[in-house]
């Protein structure tokens, strides 16, 4: 999809406006999700300094639990640690694009670069840094809500 940006000073400030064809209207659901989550933070603890930092919650790629913490990677490769369980790190998350994939990982599904099934019912997921997950079959019918 392309994206095109113009001023228009009719409209107030703190107002966006999106024209799309009409045929794209049954997407206006997931644009205006997008937009609202794209500039929420995730406040997250640098492990070197042990100092709580912000960073864009679309910048996460991958939120692994670590005993009673998560570990969260960005997809510069950066990691950092959160101070909640995954169960809290999953009700939290009001963004569409995370999913649960098994019991110890939840994906942001914009950086999916490829899927594809595996042994035991289970699908391969490839990242685009390159990293590789596996979904359980417990998680597979959400899995494959979130992307279609």
């Amino acid at each position: 999809m392309e994206i095109i940006f113009e001023a228009d000073g009719s409209i107030g400030q703190g107002i966006a406006k999106v024209i799309t064809h009409p045929a794209e209207t049954e997407h206006w659901g997931q644009i205006r999700e997008a937009i609202h989550h794209s500039g929420h933070k995730l406040v997250v603890i640098h492990p070197k300094n042990d100092r709580k930092v912000q960073i864009l919650l679309s910048s996460v790629a991958v939120i692994e639990s670590e005993d009673r913490m998560c570990n969260v990677r960005v997809i510069t490769g950066e990691r950092y640690l959160l101070n909640k369980r995954l169960k809290g790190v999953e009700d939290s998350l009001e963004s569409p694009h995370f999913v649960k994939i098994n019991n110890t990982t939840i994906i942001n599904t914009s950086y999916i670069k490829e899927f594809s099934s595996t042994d035991n019912a289970r699908i391969q997921v490839v990242l685009t840094d390159g990293s590789g997950y596996l979904v359980s079959r417990f998680y597979i019918k959400n899995f494959r809500g979130k992307l279609s």
